[in-house]
């Protein structure tokens, strides 16, 4: 691609996200201006709208990576080994154990340390 190709996308991809930003703030404005409208047309717009601002900000350089993310994170999602029910539970079990010692733990330290300074505050007086 040369230097004024480059230049061009670039341009255009600013006019694009320019058309993205006013698609999505024409959905906010026809929420409010199609307020005594029924339900189906003010949704039917909405959509509409929003479905052509996105459809708009997909055609970008940042809105094809997006996709190329996409694809690639779906792909990696595939290739996840998820827990079985019972490594789930037993987790889970080991968490709440641990959960309930720690502030087992720190309960006593804090009566510890209530009794500590009562007993400091009420002997020196």
């Amino acid at each position: 691609m040369s230097v004024n190709e480059q230049e061009s996308e670039v341009s255009f991809n600013g006019l694009r996200w320019l058309i993205t930003f006013l698609a999505l703030g024409g959905a906010v404005y026809a929420n409010h201006y199609l307020i005594d409208e029924s339900l189906l047309v003010r949704v039917a717009v909405i959509l509409a709208l929003v479905a052509v601002g996105f459809a708009i900000a997909l055609t970008t350089s940042k809105g094809k990576a997006g996709i190329i993310f996409a694809k690639e994170s779906r792909i990696e999602a595939r290739k996840v080994v998820w827990p079985t029910r019972a490594e789930t539970v037993q987790t889970s079990m080991i968490i709440l154990v641990a959960v309930v010692l720690v502030s087992i733990m720190l309960y006593l330290i804090d009566m510890g340390l209530v009794f500590l300074i009562s007993f400091l505050t009420v002997s020196g007086s």
